[in-house]
């Protein structure tokens, strides 16, 4: 069976985005297993230098870093990366699954972003969109694009 991680930095601290994560586990679970890994987001200082910042996405990417499955095909989500359709990102996927690449891992940084180690240990770059979502966000956002292309792959309907 296929499986996907996703590994994002922070945790959801409402509930109705636990039950959200949660919701589209169980529908996936038909498709492939799936984990989620939430490493800890670092604190931001009001008056944060841009050596701060870059100090902090170093620790972040390096927490990230240490929990990437050996055996995957790493997705980063970045604003710099390509964005795709529904379709394409179907394709992709099915694709990677057609070469053998049965393990797929998902890249969620905080909210300063992803830092250049995580860029440089992904295959691909994936951009949600040019507009900028809060990492919790992206998460059900992806999710939902997933489990959309999870019903394309299998030929099932999906919506518009």
């Amino acid at each position: 069976m296929s499986k996907i991680t996703i590994i994002s930095v922070g945790k959801p601290k409402e509930d109705y985005q636990k039950k959200a994560f949660e919701e589209y586990k169980k529908r996936l679970s038909k498709y492939c297993e799936v984990e989620f890994i939430e490493v800890q987001d670092q604190k931001i200082p009001d008056k944060c230098s841009k050596k701060d910042e870059e100090k902090i996405l170093s620790i972040e990417g390096n927490l990230v870093l240490k929990r990437i499955p050996l055996d995957s095909y790493v997705f980063v989500l970045d604003v710099q990366g390509k964005e795709l359709d529904s379709l394409e990102f179907a394709d992709k996927i099915e694709k990677l699954f057609i070469a053998s690449k049965s393990h797929l891992t998902f890249l969620i940084g905080g909210s300063l972003g992803v830092s250049s180690e995580l860029i440089k240990r992904s295959d691909f770059r994936l951009s949600l969109s040019k507009m900028t979502f809060t990492h919790l966000m992206s998460k059900e956002i992806l999710l939902e694009q997933i489990y959309r292309a999870m019903k394309i792959h299998h030929g099932e309907k999906y919506h518009k």
